[in-house]
């Protein structure tokens, strides 16, 4: 049974902020292993990163953990499927911190032409031994059936066999096995798309030994299609309209072109053997016939271009034309017969290809320098070395990974080449490439007129005026001389008190409460309206403003959101107890996982207050009961669900204690004038979650997901970002 990969982020409960070297850390052994020197992150784990399916990182421009949390009902599928959370250090320059500045690996000649190495590139003899090829088939020239696959290579690379039982109902070519060294060669090729059934062939080539075309037709599939693949294939719906050959006629034309001791060549030749339902006994698969290591296999495009000195699979052309891949492994297998072994082993292909990778990966980030910064060059001073990038690396190992962004984002750096218009083509592009990709990097945006920054200044305000009433509670009214020490004592054990104050205004007094975390504020609404307090009975209750109207559904949101899962909020401690102390006291409750205390940020002081994590949701269901009116070292306990994650909480206490607040005339003449962009926002941003939710669903199971508002980092003022994270399982959510 297969390993399904699990993440592990126990420290993230802390609320510390993850730096981009750190993220950066992460996403290199998610992609690598532990192959380039990549290794485990040091603030989380991944369990099985073998069983990885694939990486996806999917980048919101200009935005951070700001707008996650202003519009956090809109943003209904992340807060509901990532579990892991954290605050992410803004960078100047995101995108070169996400995947590095470049590479170390600098070949000393990379070859003009593929073709023709330099006396450099060849192996020496002494070397010659250790590869791959030489291995297999040794230094002497062969005739071609010492090339052709036994019947063991044949089933274990999954081509059909006479008798196999996934093969019930395919047609022999009713050719023998009597081939010699004479016998005529034919290139096979075929194009497919994906129907109800799996991959049925729409285009059947077939070259002779002297490259001729013997057959190239249109096959139309039997089942209903639910992807042309056009970009690989070629095939488009209109095409296969008025086609009214079938694959039975194929199969008729096929068994009556080829002789008896035919042998077929192709390039992973199964796959088209397999989508053609026909058992063929001599074949010669290039993509096994230029062996590698590892099992590892050289692409089509590559070995035509290194070793024919040919460009086939053109990115300026529609799909592959499979007459030009059957023609091109047709003489890829008599070059090899020709020269031999030993001539294929000193083209040094592996060399070739690394050249290869890092000069297409070198011309695409020179391309996207910005123009007139050569004052560097102008002093004739070489460049300093970048750091490392396993972009790079992927690339070298015939990784190609995704790039896909938005037009007019060039300065991110994560447009390469795949450049789109709208967000919704880049979703559309993503559904078609991504599952190729062992690694992928999808960005989104809400448009060049939303990342001014003056809007974030509006934004920023925004939030810090609506978390701010969300802590803070209105009680009364009190008798005049009324003791307001027992109304601090009984306030407090709902949590931490920021600041208190007596409300004079009004006919009676009132006190104003700010807590310092979400959960105390709520605690104190809930256990203490309508209580008796200090000789009067009180009314507790939030700031009624217009801001505060979705003030419950925000709330209920927040508790069901899937980080909270499992989390309860106890308060009433007292600070002399430590954090030993209090493992020892939670001890007895069961499935308990983990314990957060929060500090103040600047003292370093733990509060009255903490956070408990259990295995299951029923288990700290069962620890609220049992702890609400529990006496800790003579204080009673008060307890609830979580609201607010360590990283939440880390950052209403640096919104609370920031410098320079703004005045609240000037945020709410900032509101008139951003009211009408809002709600415009609003919606880009819940389109946004829903092209994100329909990518998420489209990716297969054990793929690591990770969501990044990259945070602002520029002169006009600097917000920490946020990134999700989680391996997508069975059920479709990210698993823990």
């Amino acid at each position: 049974q297969e390993k399904s990969c699990r993440l592990s982020a126990a420290l993230l409960g802390e609320g510390s902020e993850i730096s981009q070297e750190q993220l950066y850390e992460l996403l290199k052994y998610a992609a690598l292993g532990k192959c380039h020197h990549a290794a485990q992150p040091s603030w989380c784990r991944i369990y099985h990163q073998s069983h990885l399916a694939g990486v996806v990182v999917v980048v919101l421009h200009e935005m951070s953990q700001l707008h996650f949390y202003r519009f956090y009902l809109q943003f209904k599928h992340l807060r509901k499927v990532f579990r892991h959370r954290f605050t992410l250090t803004p960078s100047a320059n995101f995108p070169v911190s996400l995947y590095g500045e470049g590479t170390n690996l600098k070949p000393q000649n990379t070859p003009q032409g593929l073709t023709s190495p330099s006396s450099e590139c060849i192996t020496k003899s002494s070397d010659l031994q250790c590869d791959p090829i030489i291995q297999r088939y040794g230094e002497k020239k062969q005739g071609l059936t010492s090339y052709t696959l036994t019947l063991e290579e044949q089933k274990k690379n999954d081509y059909p066999i006479e008798g196999s039982p996934g093969c019930k109902g395919f047609i022999s070519t009713e050719c023998d096995q009597q081939r010699t060294d004479s016998s005529p060669l034919f290139g096979l090729d075929c194009e497919m798309c994906q129907t109800a059934k799996g991959n049925e062939v729409t285009r059947v080539s077939l070259v002779d030994a002297r490259g001729q075309c013997l057959l190239n037709e249109l096959v139309k599939p039997e089942s209903t299609v639910v992807n042309y693949r056009t970009r690989l294939s070629g095939i488009t719906k209109k095409m296969l309209l008025p086609v009214k050959t079938r694959l039975s006629d194929i199969q008729t034309r096929l068994k009556k072109m080829l002789p008896h001791d035919a042998v077929l060549v192709g390039h992973s030749l199964n796959s088209d053997l397999q989508a053609l339902e026909m058992i063929h006994p001599s074949v010669i698969d290039t993509s096994l016939l230029f062996a590698r290591s590892e099992g590892r296999r050289f692409k089509l495009k590559f070995l035509a271009k290194a070793v024919l000195g040919k460009e086939i699979q053109c990115e300026q052309k529609l799909g592959h034309d499979p007459t030009e891949d059957a023609r091109a492994a047709l003489e890829l297998a008599q070059f090899f017969i020709e020269q031999g072994p030993t001539k294929v082993a000193e083209l040094n292909l592996e060399m070739l290809l690394t050249a290869e990778k890092l000069a297409e990966v070198s011309k695409n980030k020179a391309a996207l320098q910005p123009q007139g910064c050569g004052f560097q060059e102008q002093l004739n001073e070489p460049p300093p070395l970048p750091k490392p990038c396993f972009l790079d690396c992927l690339q070298v190992t015939g990784q190609k990974p995704v790039l896909l962004g938005r037009q007019g984002l060039d300065s991110s750096g994560l447009c390469q080449s795949n450049l789109s218009t709208s967000n919704k083509q880049i979703l559309q592009r993503a559904l078609e490439d991504v599952p190729l990709s062992k690694f992928s990097i999808i960005q989104f945006s809400l448009g060049p007129e939303y990342v001014a920054s003056h809007l974030h200044a509006g934004l920023h305000e925004k939030v810090r005026s609506k978390l701010t009433d969300m802590l803070t509670i209105y009680a009364g009214p009190f008798e005049e001389n009324f003791c307001i020490k027992s109304v601090k004592k009984e306030f407090g054990r709902c949590g931490p008190i920021q600041s208190l104050t007596v409300v004079t205004e009004t006919f009676q007094p009132y006190v104003c409460i700010q807590y310092e975390v979400l959960e105390a504020a709520q605690l104190a609404v809930e256990s203490l309206n309508g209580a008796e307090v200090a000789g009067s009975c009180i009314k507790v209750q939030r700031p009624v403003t217009a801001a505060m109207l979705d003030c419950n559904v925000l709330i209920k949101e927040l508790e069901l959101d899937v980080e909270n899962e499992g989390v309860i909020y106890v308060a009433g401690l007292k600070k002399s107890l430590t954090e030993t102390d209090l493992r020892e006291e939670f001890s007895q409750l069961k499935d308990l996982e983990a314990l957060f205390l929060p500090k103040d940020l600047q003292s370093g002081k733990h509060r009255n207050c903490c956070f408990l994590k259990f295995q299951k949701s029923q288990s700290a269901m069962d620890a609220l009961e049992a702890i609400n009116g529990w006496t800790m070292k003579g204080s009673e306990l008060r307890s609830r669900n979580a609201l607010a994650p360590g990283h939440l909480w880390r950052w209403i206490w640096q919104m609370n204690h920031s410098n320079g607040k703004q005045g609240k005339h000037i945020f709410y003449e900032k509101v008139e004038q951003l009211s009408d962009s809002e709600q415009d926002l609003r919606k880009r941003v819940k389109k946004l979650d829903h092209h994100i939710k329909k990518l998420y669903r489209s990716l297969q199971n054990n793929t690591l997901c990770v969501v990044l508002f990259p945070g602002v980092n520029s002169t006009h003022g600097s917000q920490p970002g946020l990134g999700l994270m989680g391996i997508k399982d069975d059920e479709g959510r990210s698993a823990c």
